[in-house]
Formats: structure tokens, sequence, C-alpha cells
């Protein structure tokens, strides 16, 4: 027997702001409509148990990579004590799908990720008393830094190039 869900209009509209997403991506994340999704928000309707789950699961997602995220750092510092990170974000789309294809599949808009990285940033503050910077990526600027210090592509460049933004 499946588990009812249930969530009503404002804990939806609350689902969908702490994700930081708009109701015209919702609407095409749970393939409905914007109206549709405003109906779910004003409680005019109830939105279906298949966008409720899907809203849901990125957001279990995105708690699993802070999670996943704060460990690692926790395990790096223990080894390397630092006081400061720095995290690229990505200011588009197209530079998100760019430079992170592997993501694409579980947190497909960039607004996800970076929600992903604020929610990182405030735990490693809260519980590590780490604090973390996110950069916006700056392409010019990155394949510059990338080329002087003889760089190639990867997610450990970027992390450099952000580290030297500080």
């Amino acid at each position: 027997m499946a588990k009812d869900i249930g969530l009503n209009a404002v804990e939806m509209q609350y689902l969908r702001l702490s994700l930081g997403l708009t109701q015209a991506q919702v609407a095409d994340l749970t393939q409905t409509t914007e109206a549709e999704v405003q109906a779910w928000e004003a409680a005019s309707a109830d939105a279906p148990e298949l966008a409720q789950k899907k809203l849901l699961d990125l957001d279990d997602v995105i708690e699993m990579q802070v999670l996943n995220t704060c460990d690692g750092i926790e395990a790096l510092f223990k080894k390397e004590p630092k006081r400061r990170l720095a995290f690229v974000v990505y200011p588009t789309q197209a530079l998100y799908q760019q430079y992170n294809p592997e993501f694409l599949g579980t947190l497909p808009l960039t607004e996800l990720y970076n929600t992903a990285a604020w929610r990182i940033k405030k735990e490693c503050k809260l519980v590590l008393e780490v604090d973390v910077t996110l950069v916006p990526l700056n392409v010019d600027s990155y394949k510059a830094f990338r080329e002087a210090q003889g760089l190639g592509e990867s997610r450990e460049s970027r992390a450099k190039w952000a580290a030297a933004q500080l």
C-alpha cells in the first residue's frame, strides 16, 4: 500500500522555495503547468502525489550531498586543518550543464546545485566552524587560471580556481 505524502498548499510552496525554484521550474520538473502549480500553492487544487514525491526526492538528494560533502570536509580537515573553503556555483544553466553533466540526472537545474552549495555553506559554518564562500564561475578567469597553472579541466581545477578567488 502506497504511503500518502499529503503535503498541503503551504508545505508545497515552502518546499518549492527551499529548493530555490520558480513555479515555472516546478511545472517543468513535474511535467505540469505553471497554472497547476499556482493552484496547488493557493489550495485550490491538490498537488499530485508524483509531483510531491519528485520535489521531496530532489530535497533528499540535496540533503545527501550536504551530508556527504560535510563528512568529506571534516575528514579532510583532520589531516589538514583549514577554516576557509570556496565552492564554485554556476550563474547560468548553460554553464552548469557544461561543467557538471554528471549531476544532471539527480540535480537537473543549476538552482538545485546552488541550493545544495548554500546548504553546505550553512552546515559547514554551524557544525564544522568553517567559512565557505560561494564563488560564481567566471569562465574567462577560470580558463586563464588553468592555463597559468598548467591544469586540465576538472572539478579539482575549479576548486583550486575558486580557492584562488578568496
